[in-house]
């Protein structure tokens, strides 16, 4: 089977592209001043490289047909990525995002893609697919632990882990699980450039739960992770309710039927200090 087969338009992907193509040219024209000194540059317009990224025509159909209930321009822009960025993608899964990644880094940035390997048996040869032919060359698969990060200390300007801290407590047959709690949040603070940042999205659980839920229903309680992440040293700049959903039924797995792409997500954004 094809799973790159029909595209959207290129006429669709060139119009999203022609918002990033504008900001050089009014970050030129701002530059100079009548005293001959240097405005300082534009700001990144993460909006327009998000909506760039979103329509790129290679993305695979099955990404798009997700796109609705995930909303990644939105997500894209509150992560606010820029070109030439290193970034680490803990539990990539099958490459939703790291498809996005890679358009919006270029070729002078780099995304490691990881999964445990336990989760080859979940995977099959989703990722191998996505990467096959060199097509993200800037793009590649790492298979760690959560907290046997493979990348060198301070290397990375983001990490991000979409959809997943909740399986730091999920233990399927034949595993021990997918690393030490404490020490993985404590290897994406060894992994980050100082003053660079983590991004969290996860599926919610009611407030109170405790962390079995991660194993049972595949969420988190948002106290759970905010306290892990504070304990970590990491300080919290932002966060979003763009993916939250309060008719969602707590009680139920994320991939009941009823639930499926509805959840109530959290959205959170870290910093490493200075």
């Amino acid at each position: 089977m094809n799973h790159f087969a029909t595209r959207r338009t290129a006429l669709v992907a060139c119009a999203a592209l022609g918002l990033m193509a504008c900001a050089p040219k009014a970050q030129t024209e701002a530059a100079g001043t009548s005293g001959g000194e240097t405005a300082a540059p534009a700001p990144m317009d993460y909006a327009a490289l998000a909506a760039a990224s979103v329509a790129n025509p290679s993305r695979p159909d099955a990404d798009v047909a997700d796109d609705e209930m995930r909303k990644p321009a939105e997500v894209l822009t509150f992560i606010a990525m820029e070109p030439g960025m290193s970034v680490l993608e803990l539990e990539a899964g099958t490459g939703y995002y790291t498809e996005m990644y890679s358009q919006i880094i270029g070729e002078d940035g780099e995304v490691i893609m990881q999964n445990p390997q336990a989760f080859d048996n979940f995977l099959g040869d989703s990722v191998d697919v996505r990467l096959a032919d060199d097509r993200l060359p800037n793009v590649r698969s790492s298979r760690t632990d959560f907290d046997e990060l493979d990348a060198a200390d301070g290397s990375m300007d983001i990490v991000t882990w979409i959809l997943g801290p909740h399986e730091l407590y999920f233990t399927p047959a034949g595993t021990d699980g997918f690393g030490d709690v404490e020490a993985a949040y404590g290897e994406v603070m060894r992994v980050l450039k100082p003053g660079k940042t983590f991004v969290i999205l996860d599926h919610a659980a009611a407030p109170g739960s405790p962390e079995t839920t991660g194993d049972t229903l595949h969420r988190i309680d948002p106290a759970i992770v905010k306290g892990l992440a504070q304990a970590a040293g990491f300080v919290l700049i932002d966060e979003s309710d763009i993916l939250a959903n309060p008719d969602d039924m707590y009680d139920m797995g994320v991939f009941d039927p009823a639930v499926r792409r509805k959840t109530d997500r959290f959205l959170l954004k870290y910093q490493k200090p200075e």
